[in-house]
């Protein structure tokens, strides 16, 4: 019999098998059997071994090494990017996903100042690898995204819904729907629509220059837009990317190998850094 589950429906299932087992990693140690896993899981080793294998691509031993949270140390030592140099290559493009396309523009200063007023955005829900999915959107592109495994949905909109408060919001999966589609089937075009300040989007522009499955760190994101000691600053700015994935706050780490903080939680970033990272191996 084949399985009839809608993939958006797979889909978070796995990322909440996921969410689960990185909880039991950290509980049980690197060390932990498969069995050990699946027990916990309440789950048979086969069915945890095939659903965890679906969602990330390898076995869950495999896996077991890109949780740990050594494996960010590993990153920066194997993966670090340079982003004066990744800009001088013409890296900016390859830090997609697969072969989706993105463009951009950011709304001007003076419309920022104004809160959203004269916005139009729309939203709706969507499913991901990495759990649940808070879509936004206005006419020019998504302006946001957001994971609410840890804050909920409900948090989740308030915090983007906070930062243009005066817009106008509308509610419409139909609209939202392609969008998530060409974004986590990784596929076609997703023009993007920054609405920030502008020390924030020189922040963000900085961050699509890293390559999937490698990282950088907040001082050298500061030293890339020409403030090397703006780094609490550009910390600040990274923490309020509203566009999740597609400007990739996940890939900016401390220079001690230490994580940082995630807006939407440390569990989803280690599930999204681990994920590229197995994909960048194969």
């Amino acid at each position: 019999m084949t399985d009839q589950t809608p993939i958006a429906g797979r889909s978070a299932y796995h990322f909440e098998v996921m969410r689960r087992a990185i909880v039991l990693v950290d509980e049980l140690g690197p060390g932990a059997r498969l069995d050990d896993l699946a027990r916990e899981m309440q789950m048979s080793p086969a069915h945890f071994q095939r659903v965890f294998s679906e969602w990330a691509g390898v076995s869950p031993k495999r896996y077991q090494q890109y949780l740990t949270l050594g494996h960010a140390k590993a990153l920066l030592r194997e993966r670090f990017t340079t982003l004066e140099a990744a800009h001088a290559s013409g890296l900016s493009g390859t830090g997609r996903l697969h072969d989706l396309f993105m463009r951009w523009e950011a709304m001007s200063p003076g419309d920022f100042a104004k809160g959203g007023a004269g916005l139009n955005i729309t939203w709706g829900m969507a499913d991901s690898p990495f759990g649940p999915a808070l879509l936004m959107a206005t006419d020019r592109g998504i302006c946001g995204i957001a994971f609410t495994a840890e804050a909920g949905e409900a948090a989740a909109f308030e915090d983007l819904r906070s930062r243009w408060p005066d817009a106008r919001y509308t509610e419409d999966a139909a609209r939202i729907m392609p969008k998530a589609e060409a974004i986590f089937g990784q596929g076609g075009e997703v023009p993007l629509h920054f609405i920030g300040a502008p020390f924030q989007i020189k922040v963000w522009e900085a961050l699509m220059q890293v390559p999937s499955g490698h990282v950088t760190t907040y001082s050298e994101i500061a030293a890339a837009i020409g403030h090397p000691k703006a780094v609490r600053a550009v910390g600040t700015a990274v923490g309020r990317n509203p566009i999740s994935l597609l400007i990739p706050c996940h890939r900016a780490l401390r220079k001690s190998g230490a994580l940082g903080g995630y807006h939407w939680g440390l569990p989803v970033k280690r599930a999204i850094l681990a994920w590229e990272s197995v994909r960048a191996d194969a």
